[in-house]
């Protein structure tokens, strides 16, 4: 797998970039901008960009949009030190693979794998820390159909995409959605995802 690494801080690239070739993955490039992750993004193209969050010029998540915008396939994993549900919930929208705190050095090449393998990443603290989606409701409560639609918008999918994957009208999708939020008492469907994977 070819990635590449961003972060303002040099020792956390050092570390990363150790960890990563250790596990038989490539590191492609480093980098230490937002504006650095998008143009070497955009030069190589990586299986998985890792990058760190708040950067001066440009920060993870912008640098995020402004890639997926362009290469709505791109694998990102959003590395930081802070726990914020704020963030962690724009991560979701803007469709980044996983996010993960830097203190979790054992969790980085498990995400990895599980990115590689199609999969979305939360570090375990942050979905314990997330408390707006503590529906205390269990998944008997849902339809087959509507763990299939809960699956799908945990790995990030839109509803058009969804739709297109359940052979459904993204209308149908919609109110399947609004079905799950009113038995699950939860607000939006980034709480649908964490509920997801805290379940």
């Amino acid at each position: 797998m070819n990635i590449i690494i961003v972060d303002d801080d040099a020792l956390v690239v050092s570390a990363l970039t150790t960890i990563v070739e250790g596990s038989g993955h490539t590191v492609v490039e480093t980098g230490n901008s937002g504006r650095e992750a998008v143009r070497l993004f955009e030069a190589h193209q990586p299986d998985l960009l890792m990058t760190d969050i708040r950067m001066e010029d440009l920060t993870g998540l912008d640098a995020s949009k402004i890639i997926l915008d362009r290469y709505d396939d791109a694998n990102i994993l959003l590395i930081t030190t802070f726990k914020d549900d704020e963030y962690i919930s724009e991560a979701l929208k803007v469709g980044c693979k996983g996010y993960l705190l830097k203190d979790n050095f054992t969790g980085i090449i498990p995400a990895v794998q599980a990115i590689e393998a199609g999969n979305m990443v939360f570090d375990s603290n942050i979905v314990k820390s997330m408390s707006a989606a503590s529906s205390s409701k269990n998944l008997d409560e849902l339809s087959e159909r509507e763990r299939d639609i809960l699956e799908l918008v945990a790995d990030g999918l839109n509803n058009k995409e969804i739709a297109g994957r359940l052979y459904l009208s993204e209308g149908t999708v919609r109110n399947y959605i609004s079905q799950m939020l009113s038995k699950l008492e939860l607000r939006d469907r980034t709480q649908l995802a964490v509920y997801y994977y805290k379940n």
